[in-house]
């Protein structure tokens, strides 16, 4: 019984509650959270161009990991391959990375994919520090191609590593 007179069948009402779930299921998928992690042997590669894959993590509105998979790498340079098309596609919204060049950087950024540099450690333990608010762009790029100076410094280290 509908008190306003409104004359309303169970098929409509049914069919309202399956329009409600698929928005529903929408505006979770919305606010969920997929980054792109630079990763070498489980740790993040200190440059973006020449990771030997990404690790890819989908976080949930209360940025709990849902889904944890592995994007092989293009061959060649970071900032020359489809790379971000790709993940733009995906829909990679952050990459926490170690450091990259500034073509790559603005390549990333173009494609609506925010890139926090400094990232330095397991995937693992850089992944927490996202989740808890610790990390921040380092503000740094490299200026030159064949980076080798960031495997002897650490650029980001894990807080509770140095205690």
């Amino acid at each position: 019984d509908y008190s306003d007179g409104i004359d309303i069948s169970h098929s409509q009402i049914r069919h309202v509650s399956e329009i409600f779930t698929i928005f529903t299921s929408e505006i979770k998928l919305f606010m969920m959270k997929i980054i792109a992690i630079p990763t070498r042997e489980e740790m993040v590669d200190d440059h973006f161009g020449h990771c030997a894959y990404y690790t890819i993590v989908t976080l949930d509105e209360q940025d709990q990991v849902v889904k944890q998979e592995r994007l092989d790498s293009p061959e060649g340079c970071g900032c020359k391959s489809n790379i971000a098309s790709v993940m733009q596609e995906m829909g990679i919204s952050v990459m926490l990375a170690g450091n990259m060049g500034m073509g790559a950087y603005n390549k990333l950024s173009a494609h609506g994919i925010a890139v926090v540099r400094g990232c330095h450690g397991k995937v693992d333990d850089v992944l927490k520090a996202y989740q808890s608010g610790a990390l921040k762009d380092s503000l740094e790029s490299c200026d030159h191609h064949d980076c080798a100076s960031h495997e002897k410094e650490t650029v980001y280290v894990m807080p509770s590593l140095h205690q």
